[in-house]
């Protein structure tokens, strides 16, 4: 069973909205976390970093040792439209796959599965696809940002109906919570109008058959890249999970800097430093200002040697348990084998309950 909150309005999945509904759900989930299921994933377009790590990862494991039911999809269809991902699709999943393991991701308590190898669940794209318009879709500010950011000369119809793809990715296993940093807030807007107009259509007041799925908002704080911007795969700006310790150190020794030699904790004035000193903090489980009093005026070699030390030491074992699962492939190939057959029973499931709504079964 899953269990999702009443929802309200749909303008309450604001910022503000969400944030006060999230701590609701957290409340919800401490006294009854096992009647509650999450969806959560990522597109398999490189190694996850520090940023993922600390953003998402880390979230994604509490809430499963919590005991909510976890389903975390490797999104490897929507890496079509890239074709530089694609032409080795296998290596990344199987990678992503990898840093989830190392983190602490238990396929005995989560479902790890793929887009490709979940048919029922990508057939529910059609009919949600007529619940949608095309200016819908095109007003969504994430798709917006995407299609600015994709540097491509024409754009797939993959990539426009994202929000879609990804509604269907949430309600093929009714997830009644979402894991998602704020940007991602009109995704999940799709999502919940496209279950409300699903079940006004074809359900039933006192038996729907989609739960609106809530956001629960990620509180973790913003990490920069080593250029001063947001860290980022495809910027070349991340420290790696899998990095090494030497890979770390030269990482960490580039990293933009300023000019003023004494150490503070300034996020607004000194957003580089600060991005620093909080990875620091974040490694050592201390207080940022703690940290940055503690080294004062000795400056930013000496900050980027504090970083270098705590990155390494903190993720030290992820990495060992990272290196030794690397070299059993078979295993992750058998994570992902056992988790989308969960996963396909969960969507075949859900796929003949829409069917029959519809009365399309024939």
């Amino acid at each position: 069973m899953t269990t999702t909150l009443d929802s309200g309005p749909s303008d309450d999945l604001g910022v503000a909205g969400a944030r006060r509904r999230g701590a609701e759900l957290e409340r919800s989930i401490r006294e009854r976390p096992g009647t509650f299921r999450a969806l959560t994933g990522d597109r398999p377009t490189g190694r996850l970093h520090l940023g993922h790590y600390f953003g998402t990862l880390q979230n994604r494991v509490r809430l499963q040792n919590m005991g909510v039911e976890m389903m975390v999809l490797v999104a490897d269809y929507q890496v079509l439209t890239d074709r530089d991902v694609a032409d080795r699709l296998t290596e990344r999943v199987e990678d992503l796959v990898l840093d989830y393991l190392a983190a602490g991701l238990d396929p005995g308590r989560a479902t790890i599965f793929t887009h490709s190898a979940v048919p029922a669940l990508n057939q529910l794209l059609l009919p949600f696809l007529s619940l949608v318009s095309v200016a819908e879709l095109g007003r969504n500010p994430t798709v917006k940002d995407e299609i600015a950011h994709s540097r491509q000369s024409a754009v797939s119809g993959l990539m426009f109906t994202y929000p879609v793809h990804q509604a269907a990715d949430i309600l093929f296993c009714k997830a009644g919570i979402v894991p998602v940093g704020q940007d991602q807030l009109p995704h999940l807007e799709v999502a919940r109008v496209i279950a409300r107009r699903f079940n006004n259509r074809y359900g039933t007041p006192s038996n729907p058959v989609f739960p609106e799925p809530e956001a629960l908002l990620s509180a973790a704080p913003l990490l920069l890249g080593t250029d001063g911007a947001k860290m980022s795969k495809s910027r070349g700006n991340a420290v790696a999970l899998a990095a090494t310790a030497d890979e770390t150190a030269r990482l960490i020794r580039g990293a933009k800097t300023d000019a003023e030699r004494h150490i503070t904790y300034d996020p607004i004035a000194r957003p580089e430093v600060s991005s620093l000193v909080l990875l620091a903090a974040l490694c050592l489980g201390r207080d940022p200002h703690e940290v940055a009093a503690g080294i004062g005026g000795r400056g930013a070699a000496a900050l980027k040697a504090l970083v270098t030390d705590a990155i390494n030491d903190h993720f030290a074992p992820l990495r060992a348990r990272r290196a030794e699962l690397a070299g059993d492939r078979g295993h992750v190939r058998r994570v992902l084998r056992d988790g989308n057959a969960r996963a396909a029973a969960v969507a075949a499931a859900t796929l003949a309950e829409v069917r029959t709504a519809m009365g399309v079964l024939y």
